[in-house]
Formats: structure tokens, sequence, C-alpha cells
């Protein structure tokens, strides 16, 4: 599983904030030649993100290419100029305002082309964007229909508009709902297609990108959810994100020392459901710690506490 706690957007039409990307430590970076890249500028920004990967050395473990929507006349050229140029760098295609599964396949169908013919020695993933409620509708379709898709992510300002949200804002709250998260619904409705498909959730942009205490509050919400990342729009997001969604220390070392002991348990002693400490564990809550443990060691994290650390009661 990648680290996918944070996200950081970056528009391809600024070599300046291109460089810059290249020393945050984000877990993935993703070159935008969308929505923050003005059309007049779509093809230039291609060749300043295939300098920028050859020329720096990206601190980021995954990067990320979003082309333009499949309904674009910019698609095709987004995959085959960069790719072609730079495909042993990148590690996933992101598609926005996916509605349906011939916009994956399309992408996907073009990827294996180009891997072919340029002999890559890697298979390049998708990310997919849902922004829309035809997309939401089938979701679960598209989130089954290729191999390459690693991750589903919530756009949250294009769902806005196509939901008739009554926002020009995306993540704010909106008046009327007070105290709760309008788009529950559909970060929900997006985790359950992922998981079905062992797929990772990603939470959108927070626009008020200054405000630091409402973007925690966001993203400790899509957490709370189930979510493993988020998008970040500035650098200052970047620790918060980090600091969400990784496991605390006791989750992590927790979670490795219930794997460590059922694992004794069932093969050893031979048995289903045990006390671990002052809480009986069984088979579903190693299936919950193993989702601690993936994501700790994602983020690199190192174990502190044994088993016996876990197992007194006083």
């Amino acid at each position: 599983m990648r680290a996918r706690r944070s996200c950081l957007s970056v528009p391809g039409s600024s070599p300046k904030f291109l460089a810059k990307a290249a020393g945050l430590p984000a877990d993935e970076v993703f070159f935008d030649l969308e929505d923050s890249v003005a059309p007049l500028e779509k093809e230039s920004a291609r060749g300043n993100v295939i300098q920028a990967l050859k020329d720096q050395e990206f601190h980021a473990p995954t990067k990320v290419l979003r082309v333009n929507g499949v309904y674009t006349k910019w698609c095709a050229k987004d995959i085959l100029e960069v790719v072609e140029a730079v495909g042993e760098q990148l590690d996933c295609i992101m598609i926005p305002k996916v509605e349906t599964v011939s916009d994956v396949k399309f992408v996907s169908n073009m990827l294996r082309m180009i891997e072919e013919n340029n002999g890559l020695e890697k298979k390049i993933g998708i990310e997919v964007q849902i922004e829309t409620a035809i997309g939401l509708k089938n979701i679960h379709d598209i989130a089954a229909c290729d191999d390459r898709i690693e991750d589903l992510i919530l756009g949250p300002a294009d769902m806005s508009a196509s939901l008739g949200l009554p926002t020009v804002t995306a993540g704010e709250a909106i008046p009327g709902y007070d105290n709760l998260d309008h788009f529950h619904y559909v970060l929900t409705h997006i985790n359950v297609a992922a998981r079905a498909n062992n797929l990772q959730c990603i939470g959108g942009p927070y626009l008020l990108i200054r405000n630091l205490e409402g973007f925690r509050a966001a993203a400790m919400r899509e957490r709370a959810l189930g979510y493993d990342g988020k998008w970040a729009l500035h650098p200052d997001q970047i620790t918060i994100l980090n600091e969400v969604f990784a496991p605390t220390q006791d989750e992590y070392d927790k979670a490795e020392a219930v794997l460590e002991y059922y694992e004794h348990v069932t093969t050893v002693e031979r048995k289903g459901a045990v006390m671990f400490g002052k809480e009986m564990i069984d088979e579903a809550s190693r299936k919950m710690a193993e989702q601690f443990s993936a994501r700790g060691r994602a983020a690199g994290m190192n174990r502190i506490k044994t088993v016996n650390d876990f197992l007194k009661t006083e």
C-alpha cells in the first residue's frame, strides 16, 4: 500500500511551484494539467512537468500526473507526451471527472500501448476522481473495472456544483445543515466502493488554505470515515495531513502487538478468541489491526512497545 496521507497538488504551469514541490515532505505530488492550469497554458504545462521530472529529484515517493478529462481535447496528448517522455518517473495517472467505465478504459488502454511501444518496465497506475452525480451513481462499476486503479478521490467543488449545493467554497459548512457534514453520504459512498475493491480513498481539497484549524477539522472528519489521506493545496497543510492520517504511536504499537499475539494463539494454542490485556480479541480484531499496521508501515513508523506491554492488566 502506498502512503497517501498527504497528496500535494502542483500546477504544471508554474516552474517555480514545481521546483519548490521537489523538496516538500508530501507522500504524493501530483502535477496538475487540469483545473489549476489556464486553457492557453495547458500545452506548455506538459513541457514544464517533463522538465521538472527530468531535472529534479522529488522527495515524495509517489509521483502522479493529473490529465485533463477524457471529454476534453487535451487528454490524449497529456498522456502521450508526458508518459512517453518521463513514464519511468511516474507512478500513476489521475483522471478527473470520471463518470463511466469507458473513461477509465480509455486511459488504461492508452497507458498499455505506450508502455508496450516504449518498453516501459513498470505498469502505471490510475487514480480516479469522482466529481459528479453521474460518477457517484456509477462508482461501483467504475471502481471494479480495471486493475490499474489504486484509489478513488472526492472532488468536492465539482461535486457541489453537480449536486446543486448552495455553496461557492468547497469544504465550508453549509448554513441550515449545522453540526453535520453535508458530504457525509458522498464520502461514505466513495469509501464503500473503494474498500469493496481493495482501493484507497482520498479526500479532496479544502480551499480556505489559510484556515489551518478548519483544514485539520475537515481532515479529522475524513479520517473518522476511513479515508487514507487528503489533498494539500499549500505546503503548510502537509504536516497536518501527515499527522492526522498516520496512526498514533500507541495505535501502531497495539496493532502490531495484536497481530503478533493473535498469530501465536491461533496457530500454537489453537484458540479463536482470547483476552488481550483487558479486552477480548478475535478474527475481527485482527482485521482492524491489519489496517493500522499497513498504514503505519507505509508511513515509515517503527514499533516501540512489545506484546507484554499490552498484556498487563493493571
